[in-house]
């Protein structure tokens, strides 16, 4: 890891520029291979500061200071949100000099507990990349990645009665939680269909047996026939604003 800590002055996050700054340049620098979160959805709890991975490669031949950064941004890009509260970033890795060809690895830090952080952050984003060059300019670009930010949820499960004797009812429960980035807290999440799985004791994979949906409070309730001794669990696949979760699973001996 690289010594450069980038914050963008004093507590920037989130920011939304009013107006294009003066010096503000276009041209002479390219981003490509950006990776970000190793293309997975960045979900977000509600207290826990998120750590986001990324890699690029920045290409110029103009002078410009350190601190190169990708980062979530909607909207313009002079004048639009920005997703991050610091950014720490590698040196330089040069793959070639004369043509000002340099690797980076960045490390964006996002903590839920922002005051302007809430839930109208969830949903998709896109990604810039910015240097600083001589004379107070910049260059800033859309380096065409796109992002999903979610509100991490949590499944719980428990299967009952346990031992249960072979043939008779066996009642699967759970209830389905997702992140309020607004009260930083999680609450019921109704109306979701949510995966019932099972695996049988000496099996490998999980298959799925029926799908519940979660009602006003967010819990799940159904019954099947004890067949064989194995584990349960809940499967929340998720959408485009709420990250997916499994529940731990609750292993139920068949006598």
């Amino acid at each position: 890891m690289g010594s450069a800590l980038v914050a963008g002055g004093a507590a920037i996050a989130f920011t939304a520029v009013s107006a294009v700054p003066a010096g503000a340049a276009e041209g002479g620098v390219s981003f490509s291979n950006v990776k970000v979160n190793g293309g997975k959805p960045i979900v977000i709890g509600v207290k826990e500061e998120v750590v986001v991975h990324a890699t690029y490669r920045m290409t110029t031949r103009l002078k410009h200071d350190p601190g190169v950064v990708v980062f979530p941004y909607r909207g313009s890009l002079e004048s639009g949100d920005q997703l991050w509260n610091t950014i720490e970033n590698s040196d330089c890795k040069v793959v070639n000099r004369a043509k000002g060809i340099c690797d980076y690895e960045e490390w964006l830090y996002i903590d839920p507990r922002h005051y302007d952080f809430g839930n109208e952050d969830a949903g998709a984003w896109k990604t810039a990349g910015r240097v600083w060059l001589a004379g107070a300019k910049h260059d800033i670009d859309d380096v065409k990645v796109p992002l999903q930010v979610k509100r991490a949820t949590r499944v719980t499960v428990n299967a009952s009665p346990e031992p249960v004797r072979k043939g008779r009812t066996l009642t699967v429960t759970g209830k389905v939680t997702r992140a309020n980035w607004d009260t930083h807290t999680y609450q019921a999440y109704a109306g979701r269909t949510v995966s019932l799985q099972f695996k049988a004791a000496g099996a490998k994979a999980y298959t799925t047996v029926r799908k519940v949906k979660s009602n006003k409070t967010g819990v799940l309730r159904t019954t099947v026939k004890a067949t064989r001794s194995g584990t349960w669990r809940w499967v929340y696949y998720g959408n485009t604003t709420s990250g997916a979760k499994a529940s731990a699973g609750d292993y139920v001996v068949v006598r």
